[in-house]
């Protein structure tokens, strides 16, 4: 077999040159070059087999020809873990799994792989940890290893080699950032090193039905390293976040081919690894001895899951000459224009105060579904009058005073009233048409009607 000639590829217009230069002559962008690997043959392309199975190549098929089986799924025994990837690993799928170290990216995926390897074949790549160091972490979290095969290695054509002779039905890569080809000239971890290694062990992955597993290490904004073709080659692309200081773990589906994104896992960090968190509305829940002011409870959605959360507000009297806006887990900028509607349609001007928004646990909230969560919580803050202790508030807020409805209105109705609230001020369209049992409906189609409810409480 003749040896992978290196060349050098512009990411910008595609061109290829035999050499590095500074500046593409074909573009004449500057820095655009980098290496990789030019495809052996003229008419075989050796990415070609990364679909096989699924389709004929080179033939038309109609859609309503082919058959629509349901695609068949290995669950990790953690069933939060099973929820985000869309109920469970899938033959051939390529997941990536990305976040701050210490997160706990590698205990997580060795107490999958210790669950998954009593029942099949198992292999754990580790290119950051000695074998004594992962030894030793499973017998501190009190694992079963004995069936799960470790291969400390970096070499992408060592690490090919050993999957294609024990044919594991999955494997974790930890980390792509530390794996080579010896095709490459460049450090591993490089642009062109991510690309071709990810690239290699997707094509072995569909090829042998293998679920490969790859930790991608994150840059300091938050974002997976490395270059962005990484998360189009992979099927799923999951996100661990949460705060180095807490116990809590919150995984995130951002892509997935096989599943719904979105979707939300929580965890809670003990001395015997990761452990699922059964209620996690508990989690974004203070819990005060007496009713205080700015505070409302919420309900936002995490893919299919209802999220109760608690929106803390504080007003407080502004001392220099430009009042002070600070969001924390929601929208800056959309905290400003909901005070502007708020001094409009309500006339309740806050241009003198200093305004403070929290979601309580550290949870981000990106939907608009909080807006008169947020409202009521600065009122109730700003007049000094605590809200009703079982009042649950949503509802999107739009310029011209309106409530909007929202998606999931049901559901979220249904997870307040299982956690024991009794009264729910909501968007007069998400209003259902049968009563919920324990709790009481009251619909709103302006943002005025909403504040007179907490008048006549």
């Amino acid at each position: 077999m003749a040896k992978a000639k290196t060349i050098y590829t512009c990411t910008e217009c595609g061109a290829s040159e035999p050499k590095w230069q500074g500046q593409c002559p074909s573009c004449m962008a500057w820095n655009s070059l980098v290496e990789s690997v030019e495809e052996i043959g003229t008419s075989t392309n050796r990415y070609a087999n990364k679909f096989e199975g699924l389709a004929t190549t080179g033939q038309l098929q109609k859609i309503s020809s082919i058959k629509a089986a349901d695609i068949a799924r290995q669950p990790t025994g953690i069933s939060e873990f099973d929820r985000v990837l869309g109920g469970g690993l899938v033959e051939g799928g390529v997941i990536l799994i990305g976040g701050d170290p210490g997160i706990g990216k590698s205990t997580l995926l060795l107490q999958v792989l210790c669950y998954l390897g009593k029942v099949s074949p198992a292999i754990y790549v580790s290119g950051e940890e000695s074998p004594q160091q992962i030894a030793m972490r499973a017998k501190r979290l009190g694992l079963d290893a004995s069936e799960v095969q470790l291969l400390a290695e970096i070499n992408l054509e060592k690490i090919l080699a050993t999957l294609q002779t024990h044919k594991p039905n999955i494997a974790v890569i930890d980390s792509i950032q530390t794996v080579y080809s010896e095709a490459l000239q460049s450090a591993p971890g490089s642009v062109a090193q991510v690309r071709e290694c990810s690239a290699q062990l997707t094509r072995l992955a569909k090829q042998l039905g293998i679920t490969v597993i790859l930790v991608g290490h994150v840059t300091k904004e938050g974002s997976l390293a490395g270059p962005r073709v990484l998360e189009h080659i992979v099927d799923t692309v999951l996100y661990f976040e949460g705060d180095q200081n807490s116990s809590f773990r919150l995984i995130r589906a951002f892509k997935n081919r096989f599943g719904a994104v979105n979707e939300l896992g929580v965890f809670a960090m003990t001395e015997h690894g990761l452990r699922e968190v059964t209620n996690p509305s508990a989690l974004f829940l203070s819990h005060h001895e007496n009713q205080v002011a700015g505070s409302c409870i919420t309900v936002t959605m995490e893919g299919t899951r209802p999220l109760l959360i608690e929106i803390q507000a504080l007003v407080d009297e502004s001392h220099a000459p430009n009042a002070k806006r600070l969001a924390t887990g929601l929208e800056q900028n959309r905290l400003a224009m909901l005070l502007a509607v708020l001094n409009r349609h309500a006339g309740i001007p806050c241009f003198d105060q200093d305004v403070f928004i929290n979601a309580v646990g550290g949870v981000k909230i990106s939907e608009p579904a909080v807006d008169l969560a947020v409202l009521l919580s600065i009122v109730s803050s700003l007049k000094s009058k605590p809200l009703e202790s079982k009042l649950v508030v949503f509802g999107e807020v739009g310029l011209a005073g309106e409530v909007r409805p929202v998606q999931g209105g049901l559901v979220r109705l249904k997870e307040a009233a299982k956690l024991g609230f009794t009264k729910a001020i909501i968007p007069k369209t998400n209003a259902p048409k049968q009563r919920i049992e324990g709790i009481e409906v009251i619909g709103v189609e302006r943002l005025e009607q909403a504040l007179q409810q907490l008048r006549n409480a």
